[in-house]
């Protein structure tokens, strides 16, 4: 089925129904979820296959699950950080070839999980009212230049949003926002390089489903977490992906 073995595709689908709720709950982790546990036991271009559309189909839910008003209302609220994000990841996307993505997993990853580990700690890093505009486009920056070389543009909004003191609902739809802009691009740009063909676009298509009702069981979850317990589950997801990307960065 889909040139793959049936337990490859019952695998496949547990691994995402996982990582839908994960996302549900704390509004990322998706996609590094997918990409860790299916390149286990799946060819690279097919585990990349499979992420795409349910990281489409789950941005959209995330985004607008509040309506489309409050979602426009994120895109006002951040349009610097998202601006600098797309004209930046846009820039580096173009250098790809030039540098080295392992290099930049481990300058992404390190400042990342020290970040998130000395949140655990208990100390705090608020930003300053007066500096909130100047960092946010510099954490889009930082972003976007990221983003173009190894796809990877959250971590630095998720440290933007903690640091502002976000709420539960905003953090996971300014997320789902930035998110979807890029997951569109991502669509497209591998509609065009072949990655999504006649072979990978079905079962891409069919991951949406255990994707999207992971989603909706994590979003149960989100709703019952109070704010204390959502941070701290934010900000352990995001050590986590500080380690995966050093893991990425030493192993390349």
């Amino acid at each position: 089925m889909f040139g793959l073995d049936l337990w490859q595709i019952g695998l496949a689908v547990a691994v995402t129904l996982v990582a839908g709720f994960v996302k549900g709950a704390v509004g990322f982790a998706m996609p590094m979820i997918m990409i860790s546990a299916f390149g286990s036991f799946l060819p690279k271009e097919t585990a990349l296959a499979l992420l795409i559309l349910p990281t489409l189909v789950t941005n959209i839910a995330q985004a607008f699950r509040q309506g489309w008003r409050a979602a426009w209302g994120s895109v006002v609220a951040y349009r610097r950080h998202i601006a600098m994000v797309v004209v930046f990841l846009a820039i580096s996307a173009q250098f790809v070839t030039r540098i080295p993505q392992a290099a930049m997993n481990l300058l992404l990853g390190a400042p990342i999980l020290g970040f998130a580990l000395w949140q655990l700690a208990g100390r705090s890093l608020a930003i300053r009212i007066e500096h909130r505009a100047r960092v946010e486009i510099v954490l889009g920056i930082i972003g976007g230049l990221y983003g173009g070389i190894s796809g990877v543009w959250g971590p630095p909004l998720i440290v933007y949003l903690l640091s502002t003191g976000a709420g539960k609902q905003e953090t996971v739809r300014v997320q789902g926002v930035v998110f979807l802009i890029g997951a569109a691009v991502l669509t497209l740009a591998h509609l065009g390089s072949g990655v999504l063909n006649a072979d990978t676009l079905p079962l891409s298509a069919a991951m949406a489903v255990p994707a999207s009702l992971g989603l909706w069981a994590g979003f149960r979850m989100h709703d019952h977490l109070d704010p204390v317990r959502f941070r701290r589950w934010t900000l352990v997801l995001l050590a986590l992906t500080g380690f995966n990307l050093l893991r990425r960065g030493l192993a390349g």
